[in-house]
Order: structure tokens, then C-alpha cells, then sequence
């Protein structure tokens, strides 16, 4: 009788073990699926702007840095239209990646920036411009005026120290927003020490968001020399810096 139960719990352990890998291939392939209807959350799936942030999106973005190619054919892949500029510059201010976005509200122009911040802008204005927008003044984004994005200087325009990330075009300085309704919002005007009222909350949120998408984001919280702009770039990771 001994003999026989302990025959049947070895097969019970065996039994065990095909449950338990049964199991776990039953969750790989239920894991992949739902990879497959949530690409944003999958490392290995093509990034594609038309999807919502995710796990992935970061890691996705970061890698896009320095390979100008990847980082255009995203934006092909995404149906963002754009033009791919020649090089332009010498030494420091040398811009290999000058990519200008073709449908996007900027004004008086849309300038050429490097691909990661083209990427950047079409984040924030889909996740942080336009929700903000909407839920503040029940209007759209009709305009997004500039400083521009290219300046061959270095920070702050000193004669020496490190060269600002302007000088590769890898940042763009912005100053107001114009509603479809035609409500204009300055950040020289509108900003205000206290914060309050519809202009400087909108203002506030969508400096918030910009930090969702871009590396560096810089207000008139952070010193005199941004009185009147944001600034916006991505010469660090994403959150690097945000006031």
C-alpha cells in the first residue's frame, strides 16, 4: 500500500509541473497579445506616435537620439508630414538633423529643429496643448508664436562656457498661444507672480505637460532671462529639468 501512494504522488508532482508549464505558456501567449493590442507598452514594436504614451514610450524615445534616420522614419510611420532639410553650419552650431515639421501651428514660421524636438512637439501639443485648451477656455489651438529654434551661441550668449543647445537647432523658445476664438495668451503678459486666472493657469499646465515630452523645459519660474518664453529642448532625458 506504501509502495502504491507514493507511486501516485510522483505522478501527482509530475502532473504538477505540466500544470505549472501550461500555465506559464498559457500567460506568454496571453502576455502577447496584449502586447499586440497595446503597442505602447511593448519595447519591441515599432514607436508610433499615434498611439498613447505607454510603459515603453520613454525607452522608445531615448533610443532616438543621435539616429536621426529611426527617428524620421517614426514620424514617416506616424503620418507626421515633414521636410528633411540639407546640413547646415560650421563646428559648434554644425546641424547634421534639420527637420521641419509641414502641418504644424507655429508662427510667423515653423523653423527647422533637430527630429527629436519635431517628436516632442507633436506629443505635447496632443497630450498637454490641447486637452489644456479645451478644458480651460473650451477652444482650440489656433497658433503657437516662437522666438525660434536656432541661434549659433552659447548659453545665455556668454563668450565662453558650454554652447546652448539652440546652436544645433535642438531647441525652440515660445511665447504665446492665439485660440481659435482669437483669445491671445503671452507669457510675458500672462503669467503673473500668483498664478491665478484662466491665462496663467493655462500657461502653468501646459509648461507642466511640456515636461511629459521634452528634456529641458524653462519658465519664467526659473530665472529673469525667461521672462518672456518658455524654453524647450532635448539635450537630456525627458523630465530632465521642468520650472
Amino acid at each position: 500500500m506504501k509502495f502504491t501512494l507514493s507511486r501516485h504522488i510522483g505522478k501527482f508532482v509530475g502532473d504538477r509541473r505540466v500544470i505549472v508549464l501550461l500555465m506559464l505558456v498559457a500567460l506568454a501567449v496571453a502576455g502577447r497579445s496584449w502586447l499586440a493590442a497595446h503597442p505602447e507598452h511593448d519595447p519591441w514594436a515599432p514607436l508610433d506616435l499615434n498611439d498613447p504614451v505607454g510603459w515603453a514610450t520613454e525607452a522608445k524615445l531615448l533610443a532616438l537620439r543621435g539616429d536621426v534616420p529611426q527617428c524620421r522614419a517614426v514620424l514617416e510611420r506616424s503620418e507626421v508630414a515633414f521636410n528633411a532639410l540639407e546640413p547646415a553650419g560650421e563646428g559648434p552650431c554644425r546641424r547634421e538633423d534639420r527637420t521641419q515639421l509641414s502641418d504644424f501651428p507655429l508662427s510667423p514660421d515653423t523653423p527647422p529643429t533637430t527630429c527629436p524636438v519635431a517628436i516632442a512637439l507633436q506629443l505635447w501639443k496632443r497630450d498637454g496643448l490641447d486637452p489644456a485648451a479645451q478644458e480651460i477656455f473650451g477652444s482650440e489651438v489656433a497658433q503657437i508664436e516662437h522666438l525660434g529654434a536656432y541661434s549659433c551661441r552659447r548659453l545665455y550668449g556668454r563668450g565662453e562656457g558650454p554652447w546652448s543647445q539652440h546652436a544645433t537647432g535642438n531647441a525652440l523658445d515660445i511665447a504665446g498661444f492665439v485660440l481659435a476664438d482669437g483669445t491671445r495668451i503671452s507669457v510675458l503678459g500672462d503669467w503673473d507672480g500668483d498664478g491665478e486666472g484662466d491665462k496663467a493657469r493655462f500657461l502653468r499646465e501646459v509648461r507642466d505637460r511640456a515636461c511629459d515630452s521634452f528634456g529641458i523645459v524653462l519658465s519664467p519660474d526659473y530665472n529673469a532671462a525667461h521672462t518672456d518664453h518658455f524654453h524647450f529642448d532635448m539635450g537630456a532625458r525627458r523630465g530632465g529639468l521642468c520650472r
